[in-house]
């Protein structure tokens, strides 16, 4: 016998007041039923006034749940129904995983999303952002390229007067400026970096090259991670920090001077082969991907096989599984990041405007993956790689 309508309908509003937002396609699945009766169902209950809808879900009336704006502050600025403006740097796959992880959050909860790609033009954020919220955005998901000291703190004094509720993805801005109090989610790149030392280390490399870049924050945070770890390990008798690319630099605009790191910033291409043989190396950490990648491919060039010759661990995991060899990797949550952010800004879009609260700095531990690009050091020369004779 068919279930009736209205039990059916007394069922939908039992399981999304006991669990809060519910998606249609779970209510139909559990129901027995199909979605687009489910949908029905709950197009009828909202117009009743008995729960509220979403974009394919269902929520509870006058909860916490309810991250929507209530039409008691339609008339706030920001805050009238208008999209979450989610701005990251053009050509950086790492950060669009985070915004990939951001999506779903902020579209179960019924908001949409505006995706504004900014150019590599030292200050392309601002404008973006200031259009963004003329045109009515309620909240702001930022990855601000800051390529060097000098761009970053550019951006410090427009940014923390923004209007509406911001959180911060991968960016950590430099303790006791305008931003230290605002609200933000990062990886711990310290303790990636401890992962990849730790892994080389436990293979019994006891000689390894950082080969990094130092035009982002994460890049800057792993250039000194690894050289506070490495220094600081009784097993590391040889270590050192190199360009991974003689691009990997702030531009003159971007970049005040400040030293990052212990290398000089040299833009002549980085000859990775005569530096594992000039230190007698065995193991080299490579960020991020593509340049880790380009650097195997020219050690494999030059006669040196990875992991025979040298083994690698590279920085950042988006594309180094699809190496010939596939790079053994550091792993920050990148989605996960993205995921967080999101959910951190709901919270701050569900309080009232204006209303105090302890702000948030949170930190995702990343991973580590072995794949087929280390070894133990044991079976490698006691000189350390050289390159082929021609």
């Amino acid at each position: 016998m068919r279930e009736p309508v209205e039990l059916r309908r007394q069922r939908i509003l039992a399981v999304v007041r006991s669990r809060g937002a519910v998606k249609v396609s779970v209510l139909a699945a559990e129901l027995d039923v199909s979605v687009v009766t489910v949908r029905r169902d709950v197009e009828e209950l909202a117009r009743a006034g008995r729960l509220r809808r979403g974009h394919g879900v269902a929520r509870p009336v006058g909860t916490v749940e309810e991250v929507t704006v209530p039409a008691a502050r339609a008339e706030e600025p920001g805050r009238d129904g208008g999209p979450v403006a989610l701005v990251v740097p053009e050509r950086h796959s790492y950060l669009y995983e985070a915004a990939y992880g951001a999506r779903p959050v902020l579209e179960e909860a019924g908001l949409r999303i505006a995706l504004h790609i900014a150019p590599q033009a030292p200050g392309a954020e601002r404008p973006l952002v200031e259009a963004a919220l003329a045109a009515g955005a309620r909240g702001l998901l930022i990855a601000p390229r800051w390529r060097g000291a000098a761009s970053e703190a550019a951006d410090y004094g427009w940014l923390s007067e923004v209007a509406v509720p911001v959180v911060l993805m991968e960016r950590r801005p430099r303790p006791g400026s305008a931003l230290h109090a605002l609200d933000s989610v990062c990886s711990d790149h310290w303790y990636g970096t401890y992962l990849a030392v730790d892994h080389l280390v436990a293979l019994g490399h006891r000689r390894i090259v950082l080969a990094a870049r130092d035009d982002s924050p994460t890049a800057r945070s792993v250039r000194r991670a690894f050289a506070e770890i490495a220094a600081a390990r009784p097993e590391v008798e040889d270590w050192s920090v190199v360009l991974s690319s003689p691009d990997a630099v702030p531009g003159p605009a971007d970049d005040d001077g400040t030293r990052l790191g212990d290398a000089p910033r040299d833009r002549t291409p980085l000859d990775l082969a005569a530096l594992l043989a000039g230190r007698r190396a065995t193991a080299a950490v490579l960020h991020g991907d593509v340049d880790a990648l380009m650097l195997v491919q020219r050690l494999a060039d030059q006669g040196i096989r990875v992991p025979r010759d040298c083994s690698v661990v590279a920085y950042d995991d988006v594309v180094a599984a699809l190496g010939g060899t596939p790079l053994t990797a550091v792993s920050p949550p990148k989605a996960e990041v993205g995921r967080a952010a999101a959910e951190l800004l709901l919270y701050r879009l569900a309080r009232p405007l204006g209303a105090a609260g302890p702000v948030r700095r949170i930190e995702l531990l990343p991973t580590l993956k072995v794949r087929g690009s280390t070894q133990l050091a044991a079976s490698l020369p006691a000189s350390g790689p050289t390159p082929a004779e021609n």
